[in-house]
């Protein structure tokens, strides 16, 4: 049976979020404190900011919120691990000390006015509940085209990710002790989550504005994402090149007959041109193809290595 008022952890992953970080602190641990006095969470409840080697004073100020209050903790990292690892850092560290978690980026675009409704989706028997935005008229015409692709691509390759949603969402603790069994090195969470099998629910927000700073996911990181996702998932593509090498062949068997025949009527072959044209064509498919494997073999080899995802430098505002 649930507490009738859960513990709740904010996991916070930073990187170099010194500009943002004070506007978001004040307005999280403002809402903390409103779903304190109302009943609905715990007062042993926090907010846990990561700090994802940062080259900046995010970890000075951190260290100065905890140092001012008992409801924030912090996680150093040892260098920069990346967003996916220093949110699984967060989520191991919160597990032990909290009932439910709500994991959110520093910068705030995603609504966190939210969090109150997903903590009444879990006390009605909720484990898992997904943040998703409505719409994506904030974003420019290149991330919604390439978002909307990624989401498209991903359903085709049969991954089970919900469109719209990136690491916004509340985990009870069993949610997130089932997700920390899973030890792969390549990660993309928000996959992971759906096939864990708990009961979900949604809730639906518009994306505001970044408080301050610059976006941590320039487009080569974003591009980095999606093709950690796709490999991490599925292996269609790899039967994608075997299908495109039977389609060629076909098509080396057509050309066979169509010269074998040109031949037998006496007719002139096609020069060079076409030759050179077909070894670039085919050249290229080969390429491609050893490319997607090559991705694949790639990701054996960093989890055969199997080492750590992160090393934790520091803690603060932790037992």
């Amino acid at each position: 049976m649930k507490q009738k008022c859960p513990v709740l952890h904010i996991v916070v992953p930073c990187f170099n979020e010194q500009e943002a970080l004070p506007h978001s602190h004040e307005r999280l641990s403002k809402l903390i404190e409103e779903m304190i006095a109302q009943g609905s969470i715990g007062a042993e409840s926090k907010l846990l900011y990561v700090d994802d080697g940062s080259r900046d004073n995010t970890w000075e100020i951190i260290e100065k919120l905890s140092s001012e209050s008992n409801r924030v903790a912090g996680v150093k990292l040892a260098c920069n691990s990346g967003h996916q690892n220093a949110l699984m850092a967060g989520l191991a560290a919160a597990v032990e000390h909290c009932d439910i978690t709500v994991s959110i980026d520093a910068d705030l675009q995603d609504d966190i006015n939210v969090i109150p409704q997903m903590v009444e989706r879990y006390r009605g028997g909720c484990d898992i509940v997904f943040g998703v935005r409505r719409e994506r008229k904030s974003d420019s015409w290149l991330k919604r085209t390439t978002a909307g692709m990624f989401y498209r691509l991903m359903e085709r390759l049969g991954v089970g990710t919900i469109s719209n949603h990136a690491d916004f969402r509340l985990m009870s603790r069993r949610t997130v002790m089932a997700l920390l069994d899973y030890k792969e090195r390549n990660l993309f969470i928000r996959g992971i989550v759906t096939k864990l099998g708990y009961k979900t629910d949604c809730v639906y927000y518009d994306r505001a504005a970044r408080i301050a700073g610059k976006s941590g996911y320039p487009l080569r990181k974003m591009l980095n994402f999606a093709i950690d996702g796709i490999t991490s998932f599925s292996v269609k593509p790899v039967r994608m090149v075997f299908m495109m090498g039977v389609l060629f062949l076909l098509i080396a068997l057509i050309m066979l007959i169509y010269v074998l025949t040109a031949v037998a009527l006496g007719r002139s072959v096609s020069g060079w041109p076409s030759l050179i044209l077909s070894v670039w064509l085919v050249g290229a498919f080969v390429l491609i193809g050893l490319g997607i494997i090559g991705e694949y073999v790639g990701k054996i080899y960093i989890e055969v290595k199997n080492r750590p995802r992160y090393n934790i430098d520091t803690t603060v505002g932790l037992d």
